[in-house]
């Protein structure tokens, strides 16, 4: 009995340890069709059709704003990083965009 709460605990210590030690937000996108947007001429959908729904959108200087992103930190080694920010013209085309990645 007391050999299986020990392992109890030693299970519950792992687990809490994992939980606190990293953190994940955002969501996974296709990263190898950056390359194929063009200011001026990729549209929303097309940007859609690439990346799928955004994982925030927003409005910045007027303009609308999508965020593809995955952001993972841990306490046991370094941050990775990936995002995408696409700004769209009235028109629904491209305005600008920017991606990082740390890998």
């Amino acid at each position: 009995m007391v050999l299986v709460r020990r392992f109890k605990l030693a299970g519950l210590a792992v687990l809490f340890t994992a939980l606190v030690g990293c953190a994940t937000v955002g969501q996974d996108f296709a990263t190898h069709n950056v390359d194929q947007i063009n200011i001026g001429e990729t549209t929303r959908a097309d940007i859609q059709t690439m990346f799928g729904e955004p994982w925030r959108t927003g409005v910045e200087d007027g303009k609308r704003t999508w965020t593809y992103g995955k952001y993972r930190w841990t306490a046991f080694g370094d941050a990775e990083t990936t995002d995408l920010v696409v700004r769209f013209n009235n028109d629904g085309t491209v305005s600008s965009y920017v991606f990082n990645t740390t890998e």
